[in-house]
Formats: C-alpha cells, structure tokens, sequence
C-alpha cells in the first residue's frame, strides 16, 4: 500500500473505506518464495486468481537495526523490478474475516527478481526511478518510485525497528496502479527505464 492509486484501484474496494496508511504496511515473504534461476511461474491450486504487482526491490547491502532514516542510504547500493505474486480471491476472503493474510503473499514461487543494477548508473535517486511491466508485450503497469507514500529510506528505517535487516534481504517497495490476473501461457517483462531486467514466464 505505498501507492495511492493502487489503494485506490483495490484496497479500498474490498474495506469499504478510504483507507490511507499513516505508516508503512509490511510483511514478510520466505526464503522460498524466491523463485530462482529464472525459474516459471507455476500457477497453484490453491487460489482461483493469482496476480501480478510489479515493485522496486532494494537488495540490503550491510546488517542493520534501528536504522535512522537519514542514515538508510548506507544500507543499500542496487535495485531491481520484481513480481509479488498474490492469491488475490484469497487475500480478499482472508481481508473480510478479518484474519492475517501472509499465505496469499508468502508461498512458494510468489517472488519474481530481476537483475539488480547499480542505483548510481541510474543516476542515484532511489526515489526518481521510473518502471514498467509488460504482459505478452502490452504495458500493464507503469510507476515512478517519486510518487511512493513512504520512501525507500522511510521503509527501511521502519521495517528495522521490528527486523534486523541482513546482507542481501530484499526490500519490495510497494506497487502502482494496474494489477491483474495470470494465466498460463503469459508473459510478464520487467523494465527500470529502457532497461530489461525481469523475463517471467507463467506456467
């Protein structure tokens, strides 16, 4: 929930309300989740609609708790796009109930990562980065890390009040306006700019 669009186009749709956090919403996926050496993504069983929410990931270069927000530049050199894969119909049941929905978020293969690249050939603002997924080659979802509600330095200095951030933890930063549903067959690209970083193919 770090777009308000995106709060927008779903959240408040399933709340009822005009919900707009007043800190950072966290949590946490699992080691498992991360799908690796360009691995599919093979639709479960578990859940009738899964979708996609391409993000900013920041890899965590040094360990750190308690970290200040002015200080949280030193904690991170890299970035990337991602895909949280999410058991949407799930979540929303779960949402409802009022029950903690970290399985719609959490299992295994939902976390798609690209190719990190340095944040100073990007021109080092963490937060002027414009990104993009495509599907089967029609731009699905377009954000710029500028319009964040919390920063990735505000992020950062939250989440390590609670966690202690380790060497190459990967930090999804929220997502923009524009998800949807996969199916078999599909094809999702990731891109930082012009840059290609992310090729996912569902299964």
């Amino acid at each position: 929930m770090n777009y308000a669009e995106h709060i927008d186009e779903l959240h408040n749709k399933v709340l009822k309300n005009t919900f707009k956090p007043t800190e950072p919403v966290i949590f946490s996926k699992q080691e498992s989740s991360l799908l690796r050496d360009h691995k599919p993504f093979f639709v479960p069983d578990f859940a009738e609609r899964f979708d996609y929410e391409t993000e900013l990931v920041v890899r965590i270069a040094h360990v750190g708790k308690d970290i200040s927000e002015r200080f949280a530049h030193r904690y991170y050199e890299e970035v990337t796009v991602g895909i949280d894969f999410t058991a949407r119909d799930l979540q929303n049941r779960l949402k409802q109930q009022g029950l903690p929905w970290d399985i719609c978020k959490g299992f295994d293969g939902s976390a798609a990562v690209g190719e990190f690249v340095k944040i100073k050939d990007l021109g080092g603002d963490i937060q002027n980065i414009n990104f993009r997924l495509d599907k089967n080659g029609q731009t699905v979802q377009q954000g710029c890390s500028c319009d964040m509600l919390f920063t990735v330095d505000q992020i950062i200095a939250y989440a390590s009040r609670f966690f202690t951030l380790k060497t190459g933890d990967l930090i999804f930063t929220g997502t923009p306006v524009g998800v949807g549903p996969v199916q078999e067959g599909d094809i999702l690209d990731g891109y930082i700019g012009e840059r290609h970083l992310l090729h996912q193919k569902i299964k």
